[in-house]
């Protein structure tokens, strides 16, 4: 057997082994497991992954529950699968391809939803279990809404998420994802976002959990455009955290502004790859993107690349990444005022990721993200 077959066989027989789908969606979905079946997992020998081994995901007979496949919503066909496609991301080919529910939600054109749309994903019970969680969000020209997608669970699972955004001219979008599973579990995301003309869009990604996680999240622009990518990953003992973003320019008068922050302890690792594509016809693009680590052990290791591919001549971009080490002189001011080393460490920590946690405009999630971090800032502090 092939190295790709001995990884895809327990796929297989599972996708035999689950209830059929009406007609076009069981098209869709064999359509999506004969390219799973092609390519298999990605190695570390392809670019995107050479720093994110998912040998651990490939190895392993996960279980995998099934539910009867569920009718699919009016509007939902026309969008679902056109976004995140299957020949670019095998993860999205095998989520794809074991689709038997929809979490969609539709925001009609005008509407203004003030309270925050929640969506939160837990695995199924029992040990080694898989769960393909699927996500397609339609928000009309001119409305305005918040989701909050949330990502719990205890054990040893495997999370394979899939997120399509589709927002309509001139709508505004608020969306955070915020994935705290067990230190056990595995979490691959992709989230896609096609984004109309005059469209406000934020989004805030926030890693705490997992053994290994991957996001990747890949926005196309529209002309004038405003969008906005926060990030924060904190990782110890020997978690590894991955997120790869594209911001894609197709059109004049788009500007982006991204800022991803990571804190890496211990023997923990992390990748940080930001890709901004300023096409030929998006003159007048406006584009910044920052990456800042704090690297608080010796074994600790980041891995970080922001690019820039600009095809127009008319442009504003910048990028740019740090890694470092708490300030000496502030941790000399602060154990000068009394406060011991290890309270001084982590009340500059606690400010480090403070910066990504005040960009939160829900109130709830953001105390409660406070409260998560201060915990784990302030556990070893006595």
């Amino acid at each position: 057997m092939t190295a790709v077959s001995e990884q895809t066989g327990n796929w297989l027989a599972h996708f035999t082994a689950q209830p059929p789908a009406e007609p076009w969606l069981q098209a869709l979905r064999e359509a999506a497991l004969q390219r799973f079946l092609a390519v298999g997992f990605p190695t570390t020998h392809e670019e995107e992954w050479r720093f994110t081994n998912t040998a651990p995901i490939a190895r392993t007979e996960w279980g995998q529950g099934f539910r009867p496949a569920a009718g699919l919503p009016p509007g939902a066909r026309s969008h679902l699968a056109q976004y995140a496609r299957c020949e670019r991301n095998a993860f999205v080919a095998l989520n794809t391809a074991f689709l038997d529910q929809l979490n969609f939600v539709q925001v009609p054109r005008g509407a203004v939803w003030e309270e925050p749309i929640q969506i939160v994903y837990n695995p199924p019970e029992g040990e080694a279990q898989s769960y393909h969680p699927r996500t397609l969000i339609i928000v009309g020209a001119n409305a305005q809404c918040t989701i909050v997608e949330t990502y719990a669970g205890e054990g040893r699972h495997f999370t394979n998420a899939v997120t399509e955004i589709v927002a309509g001219d001139g709508a505004v979008i608020d969306h955070y994802k915020v994935q705290q599973e067990s230190l056990e579990a595995y979490h691959i995301a992709t989230m896609q976002a096609a984004l109309g003309r005059s469209t406000s869009f934020s989004s805030h990604s926030i890693s705490l959990g997992g053994a290994l996680v991957r996001n990747d999240v890949n926005l196309t622009l529209s002309e004038g455009t405003e969008a906005t990518l926060n990030g924060l990953y904190i990782v110890n003992g020997r978690q590894h955290v991955d997120n790869h973003t594209e911001i894609d320019h197709a059109k004049p008068h788009g500007a982006s502004h991204e800022l991803y922050k990571g804190i890496l302890d211990e023997q923990a690792t992390a990748v940080f790859n930001g890709r901004i594509i300023v096409r030929k016809d998006a003159q007048k693009t406006d584009s910044k993107q920052t990456n800042k680590n704090l690297v608080l052990s010796d074994d600790a290791v980041i891995n970080t690349k922001p690019e820039l591919q600009i095809l127009a001549d008319d442009v504003r971009c910048t990028h740019g990444a740090t890694i470092g080490q708490l300030d000496a002189e502030a941790m000399f001011y602060l154990q000068s005022r009394g406060i011991g080393k290890r309270q001084a460490r982590d009340l500059l920590t606690y400010a480090f990721a403070q910066d990504i946690l005040d960009r939160i405009k829900v109130p709830q999630l953001k105390q409660q993200l406070e409260a998560v971090l201060f915990e784990k800032f302030h556990e070893h502090a006595g």
